[in-house]
């Protein structure tokens, strides 16, 4: 809401509350407030605009770009291939980036090293690389979408674009939206929680922009626990201040800070009220959340001996199930190091060891305590990477460049249908294809969706609509303009809902 109009809301308020009994007060504010009203009314009744089936997302993401050719999307045609250039017809003159675009040996073909099984699942199966052992003994549990495609090549408008919905820097990140829309259902804790999983390769910077406000209230932005000293900062008092004399302090600047708002009507002031009342209930939640020494030998058995390390993937993995059986509606899990230009097999296992015992626990996990059905659990990084080879091609070593035009992410519970595949692309996962294998453009008209396919548009379209929320409604006023997280675009997938 942009500042002028919350002002006018003010004096409106002022005026009703001044001039009327409590109840035709009320009634008036109810109508002049509709939407947040609707808000608060919503999410205790289970989501926004129509029942929802997720009350939980908990996000991992593999920042980078992890490589569909080398842990989802088997194409065997390619490794009789090796080194062959890839075909012109297959690219059609799409856009690489000048990493790749005058490299001497041209585009030379780079079939997969690793060993690729057929896993069972409700569907006709999947694929399913060496490299998630783990991974495979659940994915009669994921639906796996082969077929998701992106415009942004590089990293930063990339990630700013899947996280916001926007490649420019600036707009609310989907976390902070779902605070907007749904709230908390815990008090005592943040709505969006942001997690960073250690890794051997932390080639990409993580802004704190991909889980912020934008130009929303700042009281929606996501809270980072660390895995080192406060899990947030300045959690603890200073030496000399008790928690009585926080509890005072708090007290004296929030009526400061009222006055301040009556004065300006600043939204923000509110916000920042919000944030001190929640910085005083996580100091007593938060240690709580964060000692897992309650935690049984058999759930450190499912996620591994990593997770009795703080900051490890698998620790990650087990904070959020314990955070979304707290209520906390958005989890999101950052793990750098897939962007893997050089040498792929070294990078890629080492990204695989960490990750992929603790994603198969935590949908064991919370499967187990029956909580998958109502938690979203989501699988990606920003784009996949190219069939061809950046650099010197080698069986044994190889690189990757960008690939946006099709890549794999993977949802499970929270309303997705389970077991299944979803979309199909060509003999080079190089371009969405249909159901005869041949390449085709997944987005001829922005305004209508093509089937098998999953802009991130949609993606975010979807997400939203299993939390119970309708994207198109979803909207915040900034600047005279209202905005949503999938600006004028986005479908809703509803071949992936159970």
């Amino acid at each position: 809401m942009d500042p002028q109009r919350e002002y006018a809301l003010m004096m409106t308020r002022r005026h009703f509350f001044g001039r009327s009994a409590l109840g035709l007060g009320t009634a008036a504010l109810a109508d002049l407030l509709g939407s947040g009203l609707l808000r608060a009314s919503g999410a205790e009744s289970g989501g926004l605009h129509h029942a929802a089936k997720a009350n939980h997302v908990i996000y991992l993401f593999m920042s980078g770009g992890p490589s569909h050719h080398d842990l989802w999307d088997y194409k065997p045609k390619m490794n009789d291939m090796f080194g062959e250039q890839l075909p012109d017809h297959i690219r059609g003159g799409q856009r690489v980036t000048g990493m790749t675009a005058n490299q001497k040996n041209g585009f030379p073909l780079a079939p997969s090293k690793y060993k690729f099984t057929l896993q069972e699942n409700h569907d006709k199966g999947v694929w399913v690389s060496e490299l998630l052992p783990h991974t495979a003994t659940v994915v009669k549990d994921l639906c796996v979408v082969h077929t998701a495609f992106t415009e942004a090549i590089n990293h930063d408008p990339a990630i700013t674009y899947i996280q916001t919905g926007s490649q420019i820097p600036g707009r609310p990140s989907l976390g902070a939206w779902v605070s907007y829309g749904l709230g908390s259902l815990n008090e005592d804790l943040p709505g969006y929680v942001v997690m960073h999983a250690k890794s051997s390769f932390p080639e990409q910077s993580l802004f704190n922009r991909l889980w912020g406000t934008g130009f929303m209230p700042s009281d929606h932005q996501g809270i980072l626990l660390r895995s080192e000293g406060d899990p947030v900062l300045f959690l603890s008092n200073p030496v000399g201040v008790s928690r009585t004399d926080r509890r005072a302090q708090l007290d004296a600047l929030a009526a400061i800070n009222q006055g301040q708002y009556e004065r300006f009507a600043d939204p923000e002031v509110l916000s920042r009220i919000r944030q001190h009342e929640m910085a005083y209930k996580m100091q007593a939640s938060v240690p709580e959340l964060m000692d897992l020494s309650g935690e049984s030998n058999s759930t450190f058995e499912l996620y591994g001996e990593a997770a009795r390390k703080p900051g490890t993937f698998a620790a990650c993995c087990l904070n959020a199930r314990r955070l979304a059986e707290r209520g906390v509606r958005n989890i999101q899990i950052f793990h750098r190091g897939w962007d893997a230009h050089g040498n792929l097999p070294k990078e890629h296992e080492s990204q695989c060891k960490d990750i992929d015992q603790g994603c198969a626990a935590l949908i064991k996990d919370l499967k187990r305590r029956g909580m998958l059905d109502d938690t979203l659990v989501i699988w990606g990084g920003e784009f996949g990477r190219t069939a061809y080879c950046q650099g010197n091609l080698k069986r044994e070593n190889y690189g990757r460049d960008h690939h946006p035009r099709c890549f794999t992410v993977w949802m499970a519970g929270g309303g997705v249908k389970p077991g299944i595949t979803y979309g199909k692309t060509d003999d080079y996962s190089y371009n969405i294809a249909n159901e005869d294998g041949a390449p085709m453009d997944p987005q001829p008209n922005k305004e209508h969706w093509t089937p098998g396919t999953m802009h991130i548009h949609d993606l975010n379209a979807t997400i939203l609509h299993l939390l119970g929320i309708d994207h198109t409604r979803l909207t915040y006023r900034y600047q005279g303009r209202d905005f949503r997280l999938t600006d004028v675009h986005g479908h809703v997938i509803h071949d992936l809902i159970a």
